[in-house]
């Protein structure tokens, strides 16, 4: 499974009111929530709080890759959010976050799970890409080079 099979045009948003890293993901699980029937925003947005609980999901240099299992998600999901500004979400260096991808995963599915991250931290842990997806300046813009970068990561 690859990360263009489960992040649709739709679900990368573009200048996203930021505010904090609640309201960031209580918008996201209500907006996924809307989106895919099987998932209740509450229950979405809890699981995202939780995992956060855990341990701050912001990896470094202005990113985060909010992320939780639910029982309701039947495949995985994601979600790309560039935000309108940067809010602090705890992250590891200490640095506002703008970027957040955020992915829903089944219960079960821990290969998926992980493989699925690998592929999202590889494509945001690379500079130049951060840099270009913080200048794009419109959503098309933003999902054609997130999608162009997720296809030159998954090219063998």
């Amino acid at each position: 499974m690859t990360l263009e099979t489960i992040l649709p045009p739709e679900r990368v948003l573009y200048d996203v009111p930021g505010g904090s890293k609640k309201r960031v993901l209580e918008f996201f699980s209500t907006f996924i929530a809307q989106n895919t029937p099987s998932l209740d925003s509450q229950e979405v947005f809890s699981r995202l709080i939780g995992r956060e609980r855990l341990g701050s999901t912001g990896i470094g240099n202005g990113v985060a890759i909010p992320h939780a299992r639910s029982p309701h998600c039947v495949t995985p999901i994601a979600g790309f959010l560039k935000l309108s500004e940067p809010i602090d979400f705890d992250a590891i260096d200490g640095d506002p976050v703008d970027l957040v991808f955020v992915l829903l995963v089944p219960e079960e599915a821990d290969d998926t799970h992980l493989s699925l991250l690998g592929q999202v931290a590889t494509i945001m842990n690379d500079a130049s890409t951060r840099q270009a997806l913080r200048k794009t300046s419109s959503q098309r813009d933003l999902l054609d080079l997130l999608m162009s970068k997720i296809r030159e990561q998954a090219a063998p």
